[in-house]
């Protein structure tokens, strides 16, 4: 066959396996190194339509290289040449990840050992046997403690460590390659203390409310649902750079309930003080209290779903209530959605469905994804 002997010294090891020299099986060596491999043509010997089949340890190496591989086999003209070409990309494969998983040199954990000495073992709350991974503690000046995990490559302090935070905004180092951990510590305690009004803002909101959602939040969350009432309340999403502004608010609850606090909130806008507390200003706009910890307990707003008869779905709490005010029977957004759906009464416009209430058959209406204002 026409460029046998070509592919012979290429890759001695692959062999034709029928006459007509459609199918091929053996090993491509690279690196001292044999993977086994098969090539399946079509009758008319067109590569771009054969197919490779080979080992699951040369699957590995060409993790992410599939694209590649394909193209070759769409413009190489036959197959020698596409061997030639799979031979490279397999000699690059093999380089990359070998120095991916290289062991880093000797100055990498001198660099770091005198890092981390300086800044101090104390602040370390975990490093892995490789120092990869470290994990610092810093405070800030209200006393609340942080953390930073640093991963860290073998180019460290020539490339910087990738880190992770819990911020409700990005965290992006400055980094040069004479840099060090005490430069990424330092920064970090920066930024602790450029958002340590909005965590004082959500810890008073936290500390002082009955907060529905997030059921246990994280230092990143923006996002706190209060309880106003039972079924009602006021969902609160906080700008974490101007956390004393006014917040975005949506209210969620019988519309004779939280119409009133609509008009309240419009009507006394003008009246917020940046220079006061969010929940203070919160209260005066609203001219309201929010129901105190020391007084009433959460089970006092957790009313279960009137279909499923859970309080928690999936995540979602119940917070579609029916109007009625002699009702006022709680539901879950998805709850009362397929409900509705299922009633050979009940109208649909676009994603808004119109119906009955399954309690007192007063009109309902229900859409998904919905966000009240």
């Amino acid at each position: 066959m026409a460029g046998s002997g070509a592919l012979l010294r290429q890759c001695p090891l692959l062999l034709p396996q029928n006459r007509e020299g459609s199918v091929y099986e053996g090993f491509v060596t690279v690196q001292d190194r044999d993977f086994h491999i098969r090539i399946l043509l079509p009758s008319d010997f067109q590569l771009k339509n054969a197919r490779i089949q080979c080992s699951w340890h040369l699957k590995k190496v060409l993790d992410g290289y599939h694209q590649i591989v394909k193209q070759r086999l769409q413009h190489c003209s036959d197959l020698v040449s596409f061997m030639v070409e799979l031979k490279t990309i397999l000699e690059a494969a093999l380089k990359n990840a070998q120095e991916l998983h290289a062991p880093p040199p000797p100055e990498y954990y001198s660099y770091l050992v005198r890092d981390i000495e300086t800044l101090g073992w104390n602040k370390v709350v975990y490093v892995d046997t490789g120092l990869n991974t470290i994990k610092l503690k810093g405070e800030d000046s209200c006393g609340r403690q942080h953390l930073i995990t640093l991963k860290l490559n073998a180019k460290y302090p020539a490339e910087p460590p990738d880190c992770f935070v819990d911020f409700p905004v990005e965290f992006a180092i400055s980094w040069i390659p004479q840099s060090s951990l005490i430069d990424i510590y330092n920064q970090f305690l920066a930024a602790l203390e450029s958002l340590k009004e909005f965590w004082n803002a959500m810890d008073e909101i936290d500390e002082k409310t009955w907060v529905l959602e997030p059921e246990n939040p994280i230092r990143s969350a923006t996002m706190r649902r209060i309880a106003i009432g039972n079924n009602v309340s006021i969902n609160l999403e906080v700008d974490p750079r101007h956390p004393t502004m006014l917040p975005e608010c949506y209210f969620l609850g019988a519309d004779h309930v939280v119409n009133p606090l609509r008009t309240k909130l419009n009507n006394n806008m003008h009246l917020w003080d940046p220079d006061i507390t969010l929940l203070q200003n919160l209260k005066e706009v609203l001219e309201m209290d929010f129901p105190s910890r020391a007084v009433l307990e959460k089970t006092d707003f957790t009313m279960d779903c009137g279909i499923c008869y859970a309080y928690r779905l999936d995540g979602a709490i119940p917070d579609q209530v029916c109007g009625d005010s002699r009702c006022g029977q709680p539901f879950h957004q998805a709850c009362l959605f397929e409900w509705l759906q299922g009633l050979p009464s009940s109208r649909q416009s676009f994603n808004v469905i119109f119906g009955e209430c399954p309690y007192c058959n007063k009109p309902i209406s229900v859409k998904m994804s919905m966000k009240k204002l």
